[in-house]
């Protein structure tokens, strides 16, 4: 076994399962508690399988939820050094210390293996994710969000995925007439910002392989965009490769179902 789900995704809290037979892990915790665990139950998980959380970045959108989760849970938290100065206050105390990894480095969480990368955000140290099962080389996850814009790494690293969790977080024309202010505007387009519905597709053509059968748009923007938008973008484009490939997309208050990776 080797599925995801994305439990919630937005602005206002973010949080993805990842699970095999031996473990569970949430990458990142952006959300109550309760929010978390009323997902798991709907999902048929028991919350007494997940044995640690992955953080990506100190953004509250990312990590409120982390130290209650984990306190919970009594499960450790792996980030980067740079992430937990970012949010230590806001975690409080945790069960245990932080288990600290290197942005680039790969490394294990059970039989989970983890190849974190840097990302282009405007944070201290925002890193993504790839992983694999054991030494599967066959099936590949990867989680990528809060994305100021595609970098050649970032490219580089999401090939190969089987499974993809991608932001589309914004469509670029609803961002420029909408409420926020200009200077915010700006941030959101700009390359420490988040990636846009035709960005996320570029970014899709660039890794597209005949093995990808599982795309999840995550991280929109309620304001600036809508489900049905981000998908249209993302499936006219899909539409033209005419293949078989599961499209879904990731709302905040409604998890996906279990994915097989």
């Amino acid at each position: 076994m080797f599925q995801t789900s994305v439990l919630a995704s937005g602005s206002k809290g973010n949080s993805v399962l990842v699970r095999t037979d031996e473990t569970a892990i949430l990458v990142d915790v952006g959300l109550p508690g309760k929010a978390i665990f009323q997902a798991l139950e709907s999902l048929q998980v028991p919350k007494e399988s997940i044995k640690a959380i992955l953080v990506s970045h100190e953004h509250s959108d990312h990590s409120k939820g982390v130290g209650i989760i984990a306190r919970a849970l009594k499960i450790p938290v792996y980030m980067s050094e740079g992430t937990y100065e970012g949010c230590a206050e806001k975690l409080g105390k945790l069960p245990f210390e932080p288990v600290f990894f290197e942005t680039g480095s790969t490394f294990e969480i059970r039989d989970l293996v983890v190849h974190s990368f840097t990302s282009s955000h405007d944070t201290f140290d925002s890193c993504n994710f790839t992983l694999r099962r054991g030494e599967n080389e066959e099936r590949k996850l990867g989680i990528a969000t809060d994305l100021g814009y595609a970098t050649r790494l970032t490219v580089n690293r999401l090939k190969g995925c089987t499974t993809l969790v991608l932001e589309s977080n914004h469509d670029e024309e609803m961002l420029l007439n909408g409420s926020y202010d200009w200077a915010l505007k700006q941030r959101v387009k700009s390359n420490v910002g988040h990636l846009s519905n035709v960005q996320a597709v570029d970014l899709v053509k660039q890794i597209m392989h005949r093995n990808l059968d599982t795309l999840i748009l995550a991280h929109l923007s309620e304001e600036n965009n809508h489900p049905e938008l981000a998908y249209r973008v993302m499936n006219d484009y899909l539409s033209t490769l005419k293949r078989e490939l599961s499209l879904f997309v990731a709302g905040q208050y409604e998890h996906t179902p279990l994915i097989d990776i």
